[in-house]
């Protein structure tokens, strides 16, 4: 099997199903920099096949294979000093679909993928500017 196809490819020729994206995932944000983790407080990170039509519309996006990741909920920039009650969790969703099609596309291990739409998101959360992000993500490389 070619570099290239074990990057998309989870063993013995098999598409990388959902499960195996979400361990991938869970490895991707557990080796993020230590100092950005212990800010990210409660996030749940969580993994779809496709973003849902609600969001494609609220975003404007035609095309679902645009949509890499999701951040939902307030970050902590943006909100209150003392959280509300029954507030739900922020959340990061990472679509594998699209994820799989943009590695092909550029010809990038997902690893890579997933840690980059992970570092855009959580930086969602922190009102982080582009600059940084790419701080970031080149620490980790």
């Amino acid at each position: 099997m070619a570099d290239h196809e074990d990057r998309l490819y989870a063993g013995e020729g098999k598409a990388m199903g959902l499960e195996a994206f979400e361990q991938l995932a869970i490895r991707a944000y557990e080796a993020l920099p230590e100092a950005f983790l212990a800010l990210t407080g409660i996030v749940q990170i969580r993994v779809a096949e496709w973003p849902d039509r609600e969001a494609l519309e609220e975003l404007e996006i035609d095309d679902p294979l645009d949509l890499l990741g999701l951040f939902e909920g307030v970050g902590l920039a943006h909100g209150p000093a003392v959280p509300e009650t029954g507030a739900l969790p922020n959340r990061i969703w990472l679509y594998r679909q699209p994820i799989l099609d943009f590695g092909r596309e550029e010809d990038e291990r997902i690893e890579d993928v997933v840690t980059h739409v992970l570092i855009h998101e959580i930086g969602h959360h922190f009102g982080l500017s582009d600059e940084d992000m790419e701080e970031i993500e080149a620490s980790i490389d």
